[in-house]
Parts: C-alpha cells; structure tokens; sequence
C-alpha cells in the first residue's frame, strides 16, 4: 500500500465537497422538473413534519456516530484517546462521503491512523477488519430481508417515478454478489490463511499480462501478512464486542430514516420493518455507486423505493434525509480536517523538539 502524503490530502480536500453537492443538487433538481405534478407549493410540505420524530432522528444519529467512537477505540485496543477516535471517524466519514463507494478510502483511514500513533500493520487490520464486519451485516441481514417482505422487498412498476423494470433486482443482486465475494477474500486473507492468499496473489501476478504488477501484488500479500499477525489472540469478548456495535451502528443508520418517514406518514410496524428492509436493498445498490458518497444515486433510488409510503412528501423527506445523513459529513471534514493537520504534524512536532531541547540548568 502506497502511503503517499501528497495523494491522501488530493482526496482529503475540502474544495472535493462540491462535486458530490452539485451531483446531489443536480438529481434533485431532476426529479423536481421530471415529476409532471410538481409545484412550488410541494416545496413547503416540509413545514407539515410532525417535531418529535426530527428530534428523534437527531437522537439516533448521535448514538451511531457515538458508536462508531467507541467501535474504533474497542477495534484499537483503547490505544485511540477519545478525542483521537472522534477525529478518526469524522475524517473516515468525510473521506467516504468524497470517494466513490466502489472505490472505498481504505489507504487514507490507515493515513490517518497511522498519524494518531497506529502503526501500519494495525492500521491496516483495522480497517480491513472494519469492512468484513460491516459487509458482513449486508449479508446477513439481506436474506433476513428477502425472506420477510418476499415480493414487497422492490417496489411495483406503479409505484415508481421512474420505471426501472427490474433493472433494482439486477443491481442487488449484482452488488450482493460483489460484497459476498469480497468478504470471503478478505475473511480468507485476514482471519484463515494470509500465507495461502499471498501465495494465490503471486501466481495471479506469473500471468504473462499481469507481470508488471507482480511486485504490488507481493508487497500487498506482505501487508496482509503483517496485518494478520495484528489479530492474532484476540479474546471473544473483543470479537463480540465490535460486532455487537457493528449491528448497533447499522440499525441505527436505517433507523433515521424511519424517524423520518413518521415525521410525514402514518405507519404501522410492518410499515416500518418494510421501510427498513428496503433501505438495506436500496445501500446494496448504493455500494456500487460510482459517485463520491453515492451522491446522485442515493437521491434518484430513495424515490424510487420510498414513493409507495411518502407520496407528495417524496421529494422534501429526500432532502432532509441527505441534509442529515450526508452533508453533515461534508461540512464537518472540511472543519475538522485543518484542526487534525495542525494537531499531527505541527503540535506534535513543536512537543517533540520542546522534549529534545535540555533545560536551561543544564545547559548551564
């Protein structure tokens, strides 16, 4: 893994927050001329929300994030402070909502551990650990999804704006497959044999058009290696605990959104559970998004899925849900990120050289 300064900061960039917001802006804008029975007065059917459950998803955005904290601390042996973890996880958050799902920011979250004091093998099992964790809940929880709302899991042809066919079916399937195959290579590589999946990594690079990249492909099952060993011993109550908050963080991801629904909609507990199932259907197709945080995709997709329940009031739970879900992220990294460059490489240095100069008395 390449762990170049000048690329991770091209991608921690504040001035990347616009693309995504344009991307964002510019479906919105397109559902809004494409829908023939818009008006400017649909607009203001966001005043119609009921407050206590705005208030609640308030609520459960901060018990994710804070789970998230505490996730990555329990992941890190508690090696993290509480202010490192939180600067962790804004930073990781912002560099997913500036980078395309499919592509991921594996190499910058191991930057940025690295810079709050992890060293590379476990910053680099860390993160690998992080995604078999949250991949495995999209495949556990998706049967469990499939197998509850049956032929209510996609919506009907009627109930969409957009008539996709079963264009959303191939999609889930698609990206069920991708994350399955993922997570098992990675699973193999990280917790079984990261020596067997070294050696397979060798013989993909005597393949005579893939030579040149035969010493990247060594140097990568070397790193998987080196992470494997950073796992190796950990009791049942640390593997509990992290998956235990992996389900916790993810329930309460989906959960915002059923928050806001009721703000607009009456809905009965079926109407929940459906309403969850679907959005764990609609991520799926999300993760293969190839638009920084989904941008584009996730406000053209919740329409299609959410139309069935919202109604006139689509469009508006739309916006509020992104409003409180993404862009947070956007304006909270572009904060944050110039506090964390002056804290890891200038605070630290002026520490250091402070603790290198002897007293006074002694130079005496």
């Amino acid at each position: 893994m390449n762990i170049n300064s000048k690329e991770i900061f091209k991608t921690l960039n504040p001035n990347r927050v616009w693309l995504p917001v344009l991307i964002g802006l510019g479906i919105v804008v397109y559902l809004f001329i494409s829908d023939p029975d818009f008006t400017a007065e649909k607009l203001k059917l966001v005043f119609d929300a009921e407050l206590w459950p705005l208030l609640l998803a308030l609520l459960v955005i901060l018990i994710r994030d804070t789970g998230y904290v505490y996730r990555i601390k329990v992941l890190t042996n508690h090696d993290l402070t509480w202010v490192s973890s939180i600067y962790v996880i804004i930073l990781w958050e912002f560099a997913s909502a500036v980078t395309p799902s499919i592509v991921g920011g594996t190499t910058i979250v191991v930057f940025v551990l690295m810079k709050e004091g992890i060293k590379f093998g476990r910053a680099l099992a860390y993160v690998m650990l992080t995604a078999i964790l949250d991949n495995l809940f999209f495949l556990v929880m998706s049967p469990l999804a499939l197998l509850y709302s049956k032929e209510e899991l996609f919506p009907n042809a009627e109930d969409m704006q957009v008539q996709l066919g079963n264009s959303l079916q191939v999609l889930s399937l698609l990206s069920y497959g991708l994350i399955a195959l993922y997570t098992l290579v990675m699973t193999y590589a990280l917790l079984i044999r990261p020596r067997g999946f070294k050696w397979l990594l060798l013989k993909i690079g005597n393949i005579s058009f893939l030579k040149r990249w035969r010493h990247h492909l060594n140097n990568h099952g070397d790193e998987v290696i080196l992470a494997s060993k950073q796992l190796r011993g950990k009791r049942g109550g640390y593997w509990t605990t992290v998956l235990l908050f992996t389900f916790l963080i993810w329930i309460s991801r989906y959960a915002v959104l059923n928050c806001l629904v009721t703000a607009f909609a009456e809905l009965s507990w079926s109407d929940h559970l459906l309403i969850f199932c679907r959005h764990l259907m609609m991520w799926i197709v999300m993760l293969v998004s190839p638009t920084p945080g989904s941008s584009g995709t996730a406000e053209f997709f919740f329409n299609q899925f959410f139309y069935e329940f919202l109604g006139d009031y689509t469009i508006v739970t739309n916006i509020l849900w992104r409003m409180l879900t993404y862009y947070p992220y956007l304006l909270l990294g572009a904060i944050f990120l110039p506090r964390w460059i002056r804290r890891v490489f200038f605070n630290k240095k002026e520490k250091e050289q402070k603790s290198a100069t002897p007293p006074v008395e002694m130079l005496k």
